[in-house]
């Protein structure tokens, strides 16, 4: 065996050296020849040697694939190597190498590894009629598996015609992983034969015959479509008809429904059809594609797509419609747009009106509303109806209408209510709610939300029927709080409030602080985070105080404001963080502060007032004058202890003795000596009467206060009418009925003496100025004193009219 297999070796050898002689290789410009001992082409799950031979003397080396590796070879002899390739399973490269003294290039081989061909199999063909006298016949089949080679094929024909003549050709396929093949026919051609014939490098295979009748796989050429004519509801449509057919069939669709088929009816004998396609819904854009198809055969390919509106129609549907309350005084309805099978035409407008069951009519908007709005702002109207419609060139939709009431919040929890509960996934929620089994007929639920804070710019929401207590709301952002709430609709609406988020975190900062300090009082305010720093849901807020040791105050979410009373005088930091469900955030900034020591503002302020005072009060007491008045002032307070000077003697006598009266007036100024003794002597004139109960007088001082001039008493009693203490005044007028009698007494004014020594002036002229800056302030003390003004009035009673003093005053 071992001198059979050298004897081989030597065979191929000899053999490959004779093949390059052969080709005129005798001058050789490459180092070596490369060939393997089965060809270049080879089947996958081989085993073969490939061989080098060196044109010089040299130790030469084999490689294989990119980059190239070195392999272990085997040696034949000096010039000739190989080496065993097992089991190939794909495409390789081989090469050697040698350092030739000519320095010749290498050699290499490319090995193709691929299977042989599998019998061609689901021959399928088909006639396409042209017209009444040519058509073409198309055949597909199944080549089998992948080969990884190059393969080949062609269908070979055999036809027979009405005359029974038999032909036969070849056709090439086209297409190497779909092949197939076609070839004109006549109609005088009956019946086809066909098979496959396919190839490669490592064999050919050829498939069973398959026998066709014509009119078997006969087909139609693709119809033409003209332009539909719409109204509403109807569409005709014309189809032409290359060929003759015995059926049609159209069908036509939105843009988001499936093919829809028309009863078909049969074909005339026209090659132009009209067809009424029915059932249409408005203002829709519909398509339309049809087929035709001989008694047997197959059915032409579709034609193609043509589309037509429907003519429109009033909306058929009210709209799906809400509302919010931005404040007392207005409210904001929202409505969801129609959907193109409800609005049956283009919204051109909307409206929107306030009914009350009170007054009527309350509101209409006084201009059209674009079609692109979705919310209107409209006057607040507690229990009152609003009424939204949407509009086409057609006309108006149902009124959908809304009343509003004043609903009961029932304050909820996140997650936690006996009537909501709510379940957070990723990016959407699931909200359940407890049904009401007697709920009436026509209650509804309505579920809304929206991001927190944002309800009039974000407002979503769905209807949903009574007997429906669960919804699933998508599109929830993370780390964004939402609110929300259920209504529920019926005579008594009532609401549950809900709250929640998903994949919450920590807030990333704390809310921004302000302070105010007042007194020993800080109020602390502050602002929202903003949405997406949040993290979801703040539950609550915290504030820190320090000074040396720390204090916290939680505060609730809702709160923008808090007072902390009762701080020592010292230097304060302060600071805020915010919470969600999943824990504590930072800080945003610190800020400091300072308590000052509170002074006693309150005990300096009654101080000085009582210093005020008795400064006021010695001034009084040193000023007789003032003295005098603040006495008149009192006694005008204190009117039960006033007498009435009808009862004095000189009244008396004046009301006995009419016509003048010498009164003698007593002078008690300091300036008036002993000497004078001289009465000052009083002309008293009885004035014309004016009443039985009056009895004026006129004083008439005869007498000079020059200092010889002595003291005198009067010889009755002077009932003095008071008006200034520095100025005379003119008789009074008016009269006072007495207390104790019916006698009526008339008030003269009292005429002190006209001169006065210069202290006496200059006393009264600064106690005018004084008293009108002070006013009156009167003491217990200074009225002790008896008053003194020129002489004394010795009167029994004295009555006093306190109108005219605040008056002069």
């Amino acid at each position: 065996m071992a001198i059979m297999s050298q004897t081989w070796t030597i065979f191929i050898v000899v053999t490959g050296l004779a093949v390059q002689l052969c080709i005129g290789e005798t001058y050789p410009e490459k180092s070596c020849a490369i060939w393997s001992s089965h060809g270049p082409v080879v089947q996958r799950g081989t085993s073969f040697k490939v061989y080098c031979t060196f044109n010089c003397k040299c130790k030469g080396s084999m490689y294989s694939d990119h980059p190239p590796t070195l392999q272990k070879h085997n040696e034949v002899n000096s010039t000739t190597i190989y080496f065993n390739v097992a089991n190939i399973t794909k495409n390789r490269t081989y090469s050697c190498h040698c350092k030739c003294p000519s320095a010749l290039d290498p050699c290499g081989l490319d090995i193709s590894a691929g299977y042989l061909l599998e019998r061609p199999t689901n021959i399928s063909c088909v006639h396409k009629v042209k017209d009444n006298e040519s058509g073409v016949v198309s055949c597909t089949w199944n080549r089998g598996r992948d080969t990884f080679l190059r393969n080949s094929s062609k269908l070979c024909v055999r036809t027979v015609s009405k005359s029974h003549a038999d032909t036969r050709f070849n056709v090439s396929s086209r297409g190497t992983d779909f092949p197939s093949a076609s070839f004109p026919v006549t109609s005088s051609v009956q019946m086809i034969s066909v098979r496959v014939l396919a190839q490669n490098p490592l064999g050919s295979q050829v498939s069973v015959p398959v026998t066709y009748n014509l009119s078997d796989i006969a087909m139609p050429s693709s119809p033409a479509l003209g332009q539909p004519e719409c109204s509403s509801r109807e569409c005709i449509v014309k189809v032409e008809l290359p060929v003759k057919a015995q059926h049609l069939e159209i069908q036509y669709r939105t843009e988001t429904q499936t093919w829809t088929s028309s009863p078909d009816t049969g074909v005339q004998m026209s090659s132009v059809q009209v067809r009424s396609i029915s059932s249409l819904e408005p203002y829709m854009l519909y398509h339309f594609r049809a087929r035709s198809k001989f008694s047997s055969g197959f059915w032409s390919p579709w034609s193609a797509n043509i589309s037509s509106w429907t003519q429109e129609e009033a909306p058929s549907k009210e709209l799906d419609v809400w509302y919010a309350e931005p404040d007392s005084k207005s409210l904001r309805v929202y409505w969801k747009e129609l959907n193109i099978s409800t609005a049956r035409g283009k919204i051109i407008e909307y409206n929107v009106s306030v009914y009350s069951p009170n007054s009527g009519l309350v509101f209409v908007n006084p201009e059209p509303i674009s079609a692109d709005a979705r919310d209107y702002s409209v006057p607040f109207c507690a229990d009152c109806e609003v009424a939204v419609w949407a509009r086409n060139s057609k006309g108006p939709s149902p009124a959908a209408r809304i009343k509003i009431h004043h609903t009961k919040a029932k304050s909820t929890q996140f997650e936690h209510h006996q009537d909501v509960q709510v379940t957070a996934g990723n990016h959407s929620v699931a909200i359940s709610w407890r049904k009401h089994d007697t709920a009436p007929l026509r209650s509804a639920y309505v579920l809304e939300w929206y991001p927190e804070g944002h309800k009039l710019e974000e407002l979503r929401w769905v209807r949903l029927g009574r007997n429906q207590n669960h919804a699933v709301v998508t599109g929830i952002k993370s780390n964004e709080c939402y609110e929300g709430a259920v209504y529920v609709l019926n005579n008594e609406s009532s609401v549950s409030r809900i709250r929640f988020s998903t994949s919450e975190s920590v807030p990333d900062v704390g809310p921004r602080v302000e302070e105010t300090v007042e007194g020993n009082k800080v109020k602390v305010t502050w602002t929202e985070i903003p949405r997406d720093q949040r993290g979801g849901c703040v539950t609550n807020y915290t504030i820190y105080l320090e000074n040396g040791r720390q204090w916290s105050y939680t505060i609730p979410a809702s709160e923008r404001m808090h007072t902390i009373k009762d701080l020592s005088p010292a230097d304060y930091i302060l600071w805020m963080t915010a919470s969600t469900a999943k824990g504590e955030g930072k800080a945003c900034q610190k800020v400091k502060f300072f308590i000052q020591q509170e002074t006693q503002l309150s005990l300096l302020l009654v101080s000085a007032v009582v210093v005020t005072i008795a400064l006021f009060l010695v001034c009084v007491y040193q000023s007789s004058a003032l003295k005098h008045r603040l006495w008149v002032y009192l006694q005008c307070v204190m009117l039960d202890d006033v007498p009435d000077p009808a009862n004095s003697k000189w009244a008396q006598q004046c009301t006995q003795e009419k016509g003048k009266m010498n009164l003698q007036l007593l002078l008690s100024n300091s300036s008036v000596t002993e000497e004078e003794e001289e009465p000052i002597l009083v002309d008293v004139e009885e004035l014309p009467k004016q009443s039985s109960d009056i009895c004026p007088l006129t004083l008439s001082p005869q007498t000079s206060r020059s200092p010889e001039s002595t003291p005198a008493r009067l010889a009755y009693p002077l009932t003095t009418y008071i008006k200034s203490f520095s100025h005379d005044s003119d008789s009074s007028d008016h009269t006072q009925t007495s207390l104790d009698t019916n006698t009526t007494v008339g008030y003269i004014s009292s005429h002190g003496p006209e001169n006065m020594d210069e202290e006496s002036q200059e006393e009264d002229e600064d106690e005018e100025e004084f008293v009108g800056m002070l006013g009156f302030f009167p003491s217990p003390n200074i009225f002790m004193e008896p008053l003194e003004f020129g002489g004394k009035l010795t009167l029994s009673a004295v009555k006093i009219d306190c109108s005219d003093i605040f008056k002069n005053s």
